[in-house]
């Protein structure tokens, strides 16, 4: 029997017995069988909530609710008065008083106790919707996380294969030249790839993480184009360990040097930082290439939809063109985010 819906019954008996006893005759009485009363029906309600287990379709389990605790009332009220005459005493019915009071307390219990069960119902009803919302939902947001982690592993599947098999076109003409940095480049490329491939499943790292696989690219670029391409680095130490979206840096480095630096003629040079800004972190990648006009491929597109999947509108990126030519990529998401 549940101790709460009892309390309740048991609540509500005291309160709608209690301006009887100023004309009861005995007030403990009076109270014990109120509250057998509302034992009787709360046993009734939560009897009937499960059983019988299969009602015919035409009969409502919560109108077989109300009738059984309406029923309990007069059964369990004439079983008080059954078993509270004594042996050798008259039926009860035979004294005027007893008899009225019988008749009075299964009206005011039949009168009280249906309307207290649909309540119960009501609520139960309401509780039942709002936990069916909360665990709808609930369903709903691991579905929609689910479909986001879907889409961040698809686009870094197509991302990974873009770097890997535009470095090894890289190697590849130089070995067909015959170039004597082949061995070096194939060292860069080593470590480039030592860098890369233990993030080419993971959905996001740290920006140390990020770093490093920069530095190992552009050695590696550096070797392919020596007298066409320098770069700088310079990171806050103290944001070594913020979490950002695996090739986030990496993207734009490898988009200026593409679409910047390599088609320029004199080649160029790729400026790298990384900053704090309030509670937000800027990443930016500046270059002296050929500008804004050979198109930035599909690599930032991707990185775009990457950043509004993860942090929605609370990351940017920007690109600005540099006088008297090149780009400024900059991207700026949330520290711990």
């Amino acid at each position: 029997m549940p101790w709460r819906r009892l309390r309740t019954a048991l609540a509500c008996a005291l309160i709608v017995t209690l301006p009887l006893t100023l004309v009861w005759d005995s007030v403990w009485s009076l109270w014990f069988a109120a509250a057998l009363l509302a034992a009787a029906g709360t046993l009734a309600f939560s009897l009937l909530e499960h059983w019988p287990r299969r009602l015919p379709p035409w009969v409502a389990r919560w109108a077989l609710q109300v009738a059984g605790v309406a029923l309990a009332i007069p059964l369990t009220t004439l079983a008080i008065y059954v078993l509270r005459t004594p042996a050798d005493a008259a039926p009860f019915w035979t004294d005027a008083e007893r008899r009225s009071g019988f008749f009075f307390l299964c009206f005011l219990g039949t009168l009280v106790a249906p309307w207290l069960a649909l309540a119960a119902l009501v609520r139960q009803k309401d509780a039942l919707a709002r936990h069916q919302a909360l665990a709808f939902e609930l369903e709903r947001s691991e579905l929609a996380r689910q479909a986001l982690d879907a889409r961040l592993h698809l686009m870094q599947a197509q991302v990974a294969p873009h770097f890997l098999f535009n470095t090894l076109a890289n190697v590849q003409v130089l070995v067909d030249t015959g170039s004597p940095q082949a061995p070096a480049l194939l060292r860069s490329l080593t470590a480039y790839l030592r860098a890369a491939v233990p993030r080419l499943h993971d959905a996001g790292g740290t920006l140390g993480q990020e770093l490093e696989l920069v530095r190992a690219y552009l050695e590696l670029m550096r070797m392919r184009m020596p007298d066409r391409l320098s770069f700088t680095l310079q990171a806050d130490a103290a944001l070594q360990d913020v979490c950002c979206p695996a090739l986030t840096l990496l993207t734009l480095v490898e988009n200026a040097v593409r679409h910047g630096v390599d088609p320029a003629e004199e080649g160029g040079s790729i400026d790298i930082s990384v900053h704090r800004r309030g509670a937000h972190c800027v990443a930016t990648v500046r270059d002296t290439g050929v500008g804004m006009g050979t198109g930035g491929g599909t690599g930032l597109a991707t990185l775009r939809e990457r950043l509004a999947l993860q942090f929605g509108g609370r990351a940017q990126l920007r690109l600005y063109p540099v006088a008297p030519h090149g780009v400024c990529a900059e991207i700026e998401f949330p520290v711990g985010a």
